[in-house]
């Protein structure tokens, strides 16, 4: 089993993209729904960030509200550092059980469905393969400059997510910018046409996954591993036990 990195601009559609790759019978772990889950009230992260960040930005309900969170994070890149270092050990420690479980279960592939993909440079040289969502939001856009229209995506944005210009700038600002991810993916994906059109894409690149061989040289790897453990835990049971 090797593992698949994917991420996307923002409002390029990743979404589509990881609905027909689940479509397929694919194991996609989501590192947004984990962040959300990490981050609930019985959890440690949770009391962290509270204790460094304040019960104004708590709901009613007491739990954490994500848009008054993010509108902090994105204007103070510090405070997005101190967050992560937060949250992304008990992000990737709750990521590894999940790859562990689809590991013995024998999927080829696992998806890892991050959003920051490419700005967190620890993470990608765990990947085998990376793929990059884009949409153009301009006919007159070539697609040989994808996302090159940044009045469109903020717009977007903006109304996606109910923010104000100043807020969903910043957003975009933290991000590398999508022409730059393009380079750093070994696959993508153009979401700019039809439905029908993004899901050939998918398809066509499932197939090469699925036909690669990388994942019998990870998993002969891991056979080799554990018999190895378990050849010194035999000749230590016969040798000094009596």
């Amino acid at each position: 089993m090797f593992l698949v990195g994917l991420s996307g601009g923002i409002a390029s559609g990743k979404s589509t993209v990881v609905a027909v790759f689940r479509e397929l019978g694919c194991a996609v772990i989501d590192a947004d729904v984990i962040a959300r889950q990490v981050v609930q009230p019985r959890f440690l992260a949770y009391q962290q960030i509270v204790h460094y960040f304040g019960n104004e930005i708590l709901l009613e309900s007491g739990e954490i509200n994500r848009e008054a969170l993010g509108n902090i994070i994105f204007s103070h890149p510090e405070k997005r550092q101190l967050l992560n270092s937060i949250t992304h050990p008990k992000i990737q420690k709750e990521m590894l059980k999940q790859i562990f479980k689809y590991f013995v279960l024998g999927y080829r592939y696992v998806i890892l469905d991050i959003p920051l993909l490419f700005e967190t440079n620890t993470v990608t040289k765990f990947m085998k393969h990376t793929v990059l969502v884009y949409r153009c939001f301009s006919e007159a856009v070539s697609h040989s400059h994808p996302g090159s229209d940044p009045q469109t995506q903020l717009s977007r944005l903006m109304k996606r997510n109910g923010l104000a210009q100043t807020e969903a700038e910043a957003r975009i600002a933290s991000q590398l910018p999508l022409d730059e991810k393009c380079k750093l993916a070994d696959h993508v994906i153009d979401n700019s046409g039809d439905w029908e059109s993004t899901r050939r894409q998918v398809l066509r690149l499932h197939s090469q996954l699925e036909d690669s061989l990388d994942f019998l040289l990870v998993r002969l790897v891991a056979v080799t591993a554990v018999a190895g453990v378990g050849g010194l835990v035999c000749f230590l049971l016969r040798h000094f036990l009596p």
